[in-house]
């Protein structure tokens, strides 16, 4: 089994709180508005495996170091991330064919600041969306996702409450 911490829309800012809760992960992904290249730079340092997609505010520096959109398989489990996504029976434009391309298990998308845990039976898939981890937006309360990925299912899925923004 993989351990997954899942976060997005950071917009600069990682405290010990966000830290503390990525530790032990095998992996860590980001959803995108990192609001700098040091926020990527971080947390690649803090798991084996760190995977990210850039979001609408991010600058060149971090587009330079992270794609629009990730596809890649972590234990059996197809995985698709971009930053505008939607949600099911909301999609994006943009996600749309990409998720009928892809086919994943596994859709992550942030922007939103909402989190959100939604199957799609129609597309068979589940959908995250780890809400925002920093203090910039609209949400009241600063989020992450935690979850394992074991024989190409999602396995204990944790959400975790960071404090106020």
């Amino acid at each position: 089994m993989k351990r997954i911490a899942l976060l997005s829309d950071t917009h600069g800012y990682l405290d010990e709180r966000i830290v503390h809760h990525l530790g032990g992960a095998d992996e860590i992904w980001h959803a995108g508005d990192f609001g700098g290249v040091d926020v990527a730079d971080t947390l690649a340092g803090l798991a084996p495996v760190f995977r990210g997609v850039y979001g609408n505010i991010d600058g060149r520096d971090v587009r330079l170091s992270q794609p629009l959109t990730q596809e890649f398989e972590v234990e059996g489990l197809r995985v698709l991330m971009t930053h505008i996504g939607g949600y099911p029976g909301h999609y994006a434009p943009a996600a749309r064919p990409l998720l009928h391309a892809a086919r994943p298990g596994l859709f992550i998308s942030g922007h939103s600041h909402i989190l959100r845990v939604m199957p799609d039976p129609k597309l068979g898939l589940l959908h995250l969306n780890p809400g925002a981890a920093g203090r910039h937006g609209f949400h009241k309360v600063r989020t992450l996702l935690r979850f394992g990925v074991q024989a190409g299912k999602v396995t204990e899925l944790q959400v975790v409450e960071l404090g106020a923004r």
